[in-house]
C-alpha cells in the first residue's frame, strides 16, 4: 500500500517537574524541547498530504501560546497556584487550562516527555480537522526530545486510534 507523509518540527523552552517520580526530576527544571510531528495519508489532496505552512503555523502558534517560556505541571502540583499568582505561564496537565485548551490535557496527569508527545499529537490532530488535507490524513507519530539524549514518541500504529 502506498502512503505519503510529511513532518513538521518546532522547538520550545519550557520547565516542568515530576514530583510523583523518584529522582532529580522532582525539582522544577527546564529543557530546550524539540518536537517532530509526522502526518500520513494513503493518497494526496491537490498533490499534498496537508499544506506545510498552515500546519506549521497552527502547531507552532499553539506551542508558543501554551508551552513556550512557561512551566508544565500536574494539576495537583502545589507550584501551580504559586506560579499562577505571580503571573507565570503554567500549562496544567490533567486539568482545565485557559483559552480553550482544556480538552487537550484530559487524561494526561503529569508532564512526562511521553505525555508531552501525546499532548502534541492531540494538537496536530485538532489542526488536521480544520485544514484541507488528503483523505485519511492522520497523525502517524510525534517525537519529543527533552534533551539531546532523552526522547519519547507517540505512535498511531501502536495506539490504533486518534490521540
Amino acid at each position: 500500500m502506498t502512503a505519503y507523509s510529511v513532518s513538521v518540527r518546532h522547538n520550545f523552552e519550557t520547565a516542568h517537574r515530576l514530583p510523583h517520580l523518584a529522582g532529580k526530576c522532582v525539582n522544577l527544571h527546564g529543557h530546550s524541547w524539540w518536537m517532530e510531528a509526522k502526518v500520513s495519508a494513503p493518497a494526496l489532496h491537490a498533490g499534498a498530504v496537508v499544506e506545510f505552512g498552515a500546519l506549521k503555523a497552527r502547531v507552532r502558534e499553539w506551542i508558543d501560546t501554551h508551552l513556550d517560556h512557561g512551566a508544565m505541571l500536574g494539576a495537583d502540583d502545589p507550584l501551580v497556584d504559586v506560579l499562577t499568582e505571580h503571573k507565570s505561564k503554567v500549562y496544567r496537565f490533567g486539568a482545565a487550562n485557559p483559552e480553550g485548551a482544556e480538552h487537550l490535557a484530559e487524561g494526561l496527569a503529569h508532564p512526562t516527555v511521553e505525555a508531552v508527545a501525546e499532548l502534541i499529537a492531540r494538537v496536530v490532530d485538532d489542526a488536521l480537522r480544520d485544514l484541507p488535507s488528503a483523505p485519511g490524513a492522520r497523525v502517524a507519530e510525534v517525537t519529543v526530545r527533552e534533551t539531546h539524549v532523552n526522547s519519547a514518541s507517540w505512535c498511531q500504529s501502536e495506539r490504533g486510534s486518534t490521540p
